[in-house]
């Protein structure tokens, strides 16, 4: 590398850091009792966003065991979309969760924001905005008007908040897209609308879209990812116990994208669980090795009968819940892995 592409990199560089560093006077605490009166989300306001790096959120959490290595960078943006915590299928908000509702967004803050979005927050900068998401009975009503009709309007909300992240605090960082279950839903829809062919995808690290199906041909020019260290590429797994055919998959008429997430090596489709590092389960500071094996099977990824204190007492076959948690260490390595690459190529 030539010395003047030296001197640009490490501007750029600084810059980031002094941008990041200036922030930190501006951290704010997570508040729940806040009220809009339009029912709208403004992303300018730091009430509307569950995880953002000028404000003290679950999304900041490590769990014990990783303190001591604890080396955040602010080099990188990751976009994360929570999935459903809108589960009252009685409804009682209609078919999408109002956006200030504390009892909702606590829990959000403490599920998936914490177990989830706390993965990525050494890789670089957590943004993860509240939106009006849709209630998990929209993926099994018989009225799929309704549903679609809820999906969109929280798609929009996902939508409105990127945009703005891109146009406030974005500033030409490469990024990394995260999502589980509805949050992938509209992640898909999200990278197919920005992304996808996009000038934007030359910044793309790599996409995390897991718990919901990614069809092999959804993007037209966004790839899976076949080895630990590619970059610009999708990820997606949705994890079952070792022999269970989940009716639902049955009917798909293709085979979903499945990454292993302990090899990230298509040439390697299966790990034993002897190869999985962590998984952080109910418990959060305590990182428990060796938990889950990893087989790519037929649109899913199989695993045999997690292993941890208790588990004989766990019955059920479908670990969707825990499609990151798993795998927490060895999803939080991959991603440094391909920041690595991202920087390197």
């Amino acid at each position: 590398m030539t010395q003047p592409a030296n001197k640009i990199i490490f501007f750029l560089l600084l810059t980031t850091f002094i941008i990041s560093c200036s922030s930190n006077k501006h951290i704010v605490n997570t508040n729940y009792n806040f009220k809009t009166a339009s029912g709208i989300p403004d992303y300018s306001n730091l009430y509307y966003w569950a995880a953002h790096p000028w404000k003290h959120s679950p999304s900041n959490s490590l769990p014990a065991p990783l303190k001591k290595t604890y080396h955040p960078d602010s080099t990188v943006d990751i976009f994360f979309v929570y999935p459903t915590s809108y589960t009252d299928r009685t409804m009682p908000f209609g078919y999408n969760a109002p956006i200030d509702d504390s009892g909702i967004n606590r829990k959000t803050d403490y599920s998936s924001i914490l177990y989830q979005a706390s993965i990525f927050n050494e890789a670089g900068r957590v943004f993860a905005p509240r939106y009006r998401q849709a209630n998990i009975d929209s993926y099994f009503t018989t009225d799929t008007a309704a549903a679609q009709a809820a999906f969109d309007t929280a798609y929009e909300d996902v939508k409105a908040a990127f945009e703005y992240y891109l146009q406030h605090y974005n500033n030409e960082r490469p990024v990394i897209i995260a999502s589980h279950s509805q949050g992938t839903t509209h992640a898909k829809r999200l990278m197919k609308e920005f992304f996808d062919g996009k000038p934007l995808q030359n910044r793309l690290v790599a996409a995390y879209l897991v718990g919901m199906p990614v069809e092999p041909d959804y993007f037209s020019s966004i790839p899976p990812c076949t080895t630990p260290d590619q970059t610009g590429c999708i990820c997606s797994w949705r994890t079952f116990r070792k022999g269970y055919e989940h009716p639902l998959i049955q009917k798909e008429k293709f085979t979903a994208i499945v990454t292993n997430p302990l090899t990230w090596d298509t040439s390697k489709p299966k790990a034993s669980r002897y190869e999985n590092k962590g998984a952080v389960l109910l418990k959060f500071n305590k990182v428990i090795p060796h938990v889950a094996s990893a087989d790519v099977h037929k649109g899913v990824l199989w695993t045999e009968k997690p292993h941890f204190f208790g588990s004989i007492l766990y019955k059920s076959s479908n670990y969707h819940i825990a499609d990151y948690n798993l795998y927490y260490i060895s999803v939080r390595e991959n991603v440094q892995q391909r920041i690595n690459a991202f920087w390197k190529r």
